[in-house]
Formats: C-alpha cells, sequence, structure tokens
C-alpha cells in the first residue's frame, strides 16, 4: 500500500530552526523532567521481598497444574517420540503449532508431552531460551486443551502489587513503556496547538502514567482545558478507574490545569454516542498488545475504531504491538503467526536480557513471568488456528477504514531517538512509511502511527473499489 506524504507544519514554533542543537536540547530536557514526572505519579515501592516470593509460588502453582493437567490427560494417548528424538526446541515447538492446525491431537499431545519433559525445570533455571520456550509450550497446552480454570488462574493474577512491581521495572530499564506515552503525547501537542478544549477518548487507560507529561505541558499553554473519557469494558475495573481519576485531579490541581474525567462503558459502538465533544478537539488515543497490557479481543479494538470514527476525531494514534500489525496478521496461517510470534518475542527477551543485567536478574526473570509470559500465553492461545474460525476472525478483524496515515513530524522522531539512545542494548528507531518503531536489532517491536479521517470523497472513492 502507498501511502500520500502529506506535508504539514506540526514543528513546535518556540524551537529556533536555524539552530542545529535546538531540537535535541530541547528534547533532552523535556525527556528528563518527564522521566522523573512518571516516576514520581508511579509512587510505588520498588520491589518487595515478599512480593518477588509470593509471584514465584503462584507461578510455580499454575506450571505444575498445567503440567498436572497435560499428563491425566494424555495418560492414555499412543506417543509418538521415537520420531522426535533428535529435534530441537524451535523444531518441536513447530510442529506442535503444525499438529493443532492440523487438528491432529495425537501427535500435538506427543509433542507437548516430549517439551514439557525436556523443559520442566526450566522455569527457574538462569538459561532465557529455555523460559521462553516453557512459555510457548504453556501456550500450546492451553492452546489444545480446553481448561478455563487454568487460564483464568494464569491471566487473572493474585497480587496487583505484584503487577504494579513489575511495571515499575519494565518503565525505568527499558524504553517500551515510555516510547509509546511520549510518542504518543507528542502527536497530541502538536494536533492540538492553538486549540484550546482538548478531548482525548482513551481505550486502554490501565493506570493513568501516559497523562501527567502531557498535563504539564497543557498547563504551560493559555486557557488550555484536557478532558479524559476512559473506555471500560469489564465493570470489576471501576475500583481502579475511580482510583486513578482522583490521583489525575489532583495533579491536575497542582498544576493549576481546569481538568474533567469521565468513562464509558463500551459494549457496541452506539455507546460512544454518551461522549459529549461539542466545542473540544478530539483525539482517539489507542495503544494495543504492549507488553504490560491486557490481551484485547479483536472485536473490542474495531467496536472503539468504529465509534471513535463518528466523533470525528482530529487525530487517532495507533500504538501497537508489531506481531499483531494490524495491516498484516489476518491474512497469517497459525503457522505462519506462531513462527513469526516466536521470532517476536525472542528478540523481545533478548532486549530484556540486556537492559537487565548484573544485578537485575531476578527483575527480568519478574518481568519475563508477569508479562512476557502472559503476552505469549495470550497470543498462541487467543490467535485461531480452525478454518471456519479463522475466516470469522479474518471478517471481524479491526482495520483503520476511514483514516489515512499522516507522518510523523521530525520533532516527534528526534524525541523518540534521544529516548531510546538513553537505554543499553541494541535498541534504535526506524522511521519510514508513516510508521515509527522503536526496534531490536533488526526486528520491529512496537510501532507508532497517526491517522486522520479521510475526506468523505476517498472514504466513497475507498467504497467503491472495495465493492468493485
Amino acid at each position: 500500500m502507498e501511502y500520500e506524504i502529506i506535508h504539514y507544519d506540526l514543528e513546535p514554533s518556540y524551537i529556533d530552526q536555524t539552530n542545529p542543537y535546538s531540537i535535541q536540547d530541547k528534547v533532552s530536557n523535556d525527556i528528563e523532567r518527564f522521566l522523573q514526572l512518571e516516576t514520581d505519579f508511579m509512587d510505588l515501592d520498588f520491589i518487595e521481598e515478599d512480593a518477588v516470593l509470593g509471584l514465584d509460588e503462584n507461578i510455580q502453582e499454575t506450571t505444575l497444574l498445567a503440567a498436572a493437567a497435560c499428563e491425566e490427560i494424555l495418560h492414555n494417548v499412543e506417543t509418538q517420540e521415537d520420531g522426535l528424538e533428535g529435534c530441537g526446541l524451535t523444531d518441536l515447538l513447530l510442529l506442535g503449532a503444525e499438529a493443532i492446525e492440523a487438528e491432529n491431537w495425537i501427535f500435538a499431545s506427543s509433542v507437548v508431552t516430549k517439551l514439557n519433559n525436556l523443559l520442566s525445570d526450566e522455569e527457574n533455571g538462569d538459561n532465557p531460551i529455555g523460559r521462553l520456550a516453557l512459555y510457548f509450550t504453556e501456550g500450546l497446552i492451553y492452546k489444545s486443551l480446553d481448561f478455563p480454570e487454568l487460564q483464568e488462574e494464569t491471566f487473572g493474577g493474585k497480587s496487583n502489587h505484584n503487577t504494579f512491581s513489575a511495571f515499575q521495572m519494565l518503565q525505568e530499564l527499558s524504553p517500551y513503556v515510555k516510547f509509546a506515552h511520549f510518542t504518543a503525547n507528542q502527536a497530541i501537542l502538536e494536533a492540538t496547538r492553538g486549540h484550546k478544549e482538548v478531548h482525548v477518548i482513551d481505550f486502554d487507560i490501565m493506570e493513568g502514567i501516559q497523562w501527567p507529561s502531557l498535563m504539564v505541558d497543557l498547563a504551560g499553554t493559555e486557557d488550555a482545558s484536557l478532558r479524559i473519557t476512559a473506555v471500560v469494558t469489564d465493570h470489576k475495573n471501576l475500583g481502579n478507574i475511580q482510583q486513578m481519576r482522583l490521583r489525575l485531579q489532583d495533579f491536575a490541581n497542582s498544576i493549576n490545569l481546569p481538568f474533567n474525567f469521565d468513562h464509558v462503558f463500551m459494549t457496541t459502538e452506539k455507546d460512544f454516542e454518551e461522549i459529549k465533544v461539542e466545542n473540544s478537539t478530539v483525539i482517539a488515543n489507542c495503544m494495543l498488545h504492549q507488553l504490560h497490557m491486557p490481551y484485547k479481543d479483536s472485536a473490542m479494538v474495531k467496536t472503539f475504531l468504529k465509534g471513535v470514527r463518528k466523533l470525528c476525531p482530529k487525530i487517532v494514534i495507533l500504538v501497537e504491538e508489531e506481531l499483531f500489525n494490524l495491516d498484516k496478521v489476518s491474512s497469517m496461517s497459525y503457522v505462519e503467526f506462531f513462527r513469526e510470534a516466536l521470532h517476536h518475542y525472542a528478540a523481545v527477551s533478548d532486549s530484556l536480557q540486556s537492559g537487565f543485567h548484573g544485578g537485575f536478574k531476578l527483575a527480568v526473570k519478574i518481568i519475563e513471568r508477569k508479562f512476557l509470559r502472559t503476552r505469549i500465553l495470550d497470543s498462541v492461545k487467543q490467535f485461531p488456528c480452525e478454518q471456519r474460525e479463522r475466516q470469522l476472525w479474518k471478517n471481524e478483524y479491526p482495520s483503520m477504514e476511514g483514516f489515512r496515515p499522516i507522518p510523523l513530524s521530525s520533532w516527534n522522531v528526534s524525541q523518540a531517538k534521544f529516548l531510546v539512545s538513553l537505554f543499553s542494548g541494541s535498541y534504535w528507531v526506524q522511521n519510514e512509511r508513516c510508521r515509527l518503531a522503536l526496534c531490536w536489532k533488526s526486528r520491529p517491536l512496537t510501532t507508532a502511527s497517526i491517522w486522520v479521517p479521510k475526506s468523505i470523497e476517498n472514504q466513497r472513492k475507498d467504497q467503491f473499489l472495495f465493492n468493485k
């Protein structure tokens, strides 16, 4: 797909364009200020020993349950281990994915049993490749066996404190979270320059850590105000939403920024009719499948994108895990997706090992178990493999219909490059085809893009070509 290159003036007017060091110096100052701001807003202990020990016990218990369940169900199944001798871990994992796609459950059981035997001691080991293979093996178990109890225990979690501690470490020692937040916030500032009432519709607000830095910038703008509408899909999250609202309101009061916060329960796109957007500049903020974020099924994402389209947003900011890139993932087979997931999460694991070296070995294990493991289990289990299931999923997969991408400003690109340079390892930023990607070595890991509504004329032309 060829993207139209749109040239537009979104450079901050207060930057001296004749000074080649001006942008870098300003970016450096802003980054340092906002890094500290996010840390202060978290207001969490770095980590507690009891939390780590409790996490280890939970993970070990869940792994033993999964292994026991697998052994019980597969007890009377004829194994084919003789044909699996000599296969490496990657070969075995791909064989398991191929067997599941072909619905050859006997062979899939043999492969999973072989993997389980090889990896039974890897959970607490020091080999990151072994731990990664174990997580994929667990994913194959959950994909091939109907075990909602194990799924709930694994994905539900028992301690929010463990999650907060892991998130804080991820945010402090890797660029994943800050790349997404700073890139999105810079796009919002540029799109709303000169607008007094800014209204952000946030698809997954989590703990609200993204917004203090934006609030500080808006507070420095004359007569600016901010309203955030959090989209809620689970009533159980309402308590956390209310606590987060109070923290954001207190922060806004401390910097004298007019601020309002509300939420909307989303079940269908009609729910967006409840959102009042008169006299405000609407921004849609959509972060998908980030390492620290819970899985959102494609139906939720599609409902959100169709709902915000009715609100005529100035821009839609999309930050997505590259593995689930909206442009390509819907055309993959299960085996193709599984192979891509192996490469993707191996790169994520490698980046974490590089950033959390030395005395941070315990930290990287906690992050792996709370985030990387969950992302792998979600991805392997949720991606459809049966032909009918895949066709239904493909038809319902979200798209950016009605929007077109625009390039990110040179300021935003410079900010991202400087931010990533603050972290050790082989992180770098790729900017091409209206997409800004955080990369590890040769592989993009997460990608940010900005989308604007198409004109009515262009929408009709696209619809004609589609119907044709």
